[in-house]
């Protein structure tokens, strides 16, 4: 086992991770949500000439996100997990610290679905659902395992 100030926060297989473009209903409002709740740094903003947003980018840490409004599920591929009626996509994101991150979440309006705990492999985890009905993991790196070590672990975990 190794300690966690002997990890990198991000392990080093996620750093160039896709980049996920999400859709929402109201994404002046998401945006202004994930930099109260996850901390977020807008980096792009795209105005639809009509109104909304077209296009967004931000960063929570090293973590890159795009966004924009959503459209209508019968006409566009583009469509937000309140339109479609939820969402079968996590996203997954490594922080410094999950237990704050979660405080401050729910704090801002995020809906806790699991709080932080250790996991079997390593990680402590919590799991949110944001306002426009995304669902997150965050991750706070703990120690990196053997895959000796995360196949027993696996074994013993409860509902594994």
């Amino acid at each position: 086992m190794t300690s966690h100030d002997a990890v990198q926060i991000v392990p080093a297989r996620y750093r160039n991770a896709v980049v996920p473009h999400v859709m929402v209903a109201d994404a002046p409002a998401a945006l202004s949500f994930y930099a109260r709740a996850f901390g977020a740094v807008e980096d792009v903003r795209l105005e639809r000439p009509g109104g909304g947003v077209l296009h967004a980018e931000i960063r929570i840490g090293d973590a890159v996100l795009m966004l924009g409004d959503g459209g209508d599920p019968a006409g566009d591929p583009f469509a937000s997990p309140t339109a479609l009626g939820g969402t079968s996509v996590a996203l997954h994101v490594y922080v410094p610290d999950v237990d704050a991150l979660a405080r401050t979440a729910v704090a801002a309006g995020a809906e806790l679905l699991r709080e932080p705990r250790d996991q079997f492999h390593g990680d402590r985890t919590a799991i949110l659902r944001d306002p426009s009905g995304h669902v997150w993991v965050f991750l706070t790196h703990r120690e990196d395992l053997t895959a000796e070590e995360l196949a027993r672990r696996l074994a013993g975990a409860p509902g594994a």
